[in-house]
Order: structure tokens, then sequence, then C-alpha cells
């Protein structure tokens, strides 16, 4: 995860604790929205996911109230300071950082299960 969150921090500008939030906010979003057997080999094999799902749920209600979809997860990762370009940005660093980790058939099965978000990543 620490690779993953050195790329976001080079590449989009955001600082280290907003880019952790972001990308926990994201695999918390996937866990939830794509189907179990697809999401389950993404976060299987992205090193720390799991860490990042457990802090994005646990830090203050960060999910809680989250509208349904690809909007929703936009609103909540508004909420914790990003602008669009800077989510856009954090949303296909992680894609491809997944697709690194765990294979670009997994990682595709995923985004292609929810509708709208691979206009996103």
């Amino acid at each position: 995860m620490d690779e993953l969150i050195a790329r976001i921090t080079a590449n989009v500008g955001t600082d280290p604790e907003t880019a952790r939030k972001a990308v926990g906010l994201i695999l918390a979003f996937l866990q939830k929205e794509a189907p179990a057997d697809k999401v389950d080999l993404l976060i299987a094999g992205v090193p720390g996911s799991e860490e990042a799902i457990a802090e994005a749920k646990g830090s203050g209600g960060l999910l809680s109230g989250l509208m349904p979809g690809v909007m929703g997860l936009g609103s909540k990762l508004m909420g914790i300071g990003l602008g669009m370009g800077e989510i856009s940005g954090i949303s296909k660093e992680t894609i491809a950082f997944a697709r690194e980790k765990a294979g670009s058939g997994p990682v595709d099965e995923v985004v292609n299960s929810i509708p709208g978000l691979s206009q996103f990543v």
C-alpha cells in the first residue's frame, strides 16, 4: 500500500494521509458494489487492501449514508477535500496499481461490473 500511496502523492499531489483515505474509500466501494468473487481477487492481489478498507469503514462514518453507485463515492471523496482532478488521478492510479498487482483480468471484471465506473478509471 505504501508504494501506491507514494505514487499518488508524487503523481497527483495529494498528501499521504488523504491519499490513504481515498484509496480506502475506493477499495471499500469496490468491495461493496462489485460481485464478491471478482473483487476478492483484486483485494487479495493488492497489498494492504484489507487494512485500507478497514480504516475507511472505521473512520468516523465516511461510508455511512453512502449514496449508491459511483456518484456516492465521488461525494465521499469530495467530502475528504478532493477535487474532481484529484479524484480522477487517484482513481486511475489505484486501478492501474491494482492491475499491476492483481492482473488485468480480475480488475477489469470488477470495473466492468459497476455501472459508470469505467469512465472514471
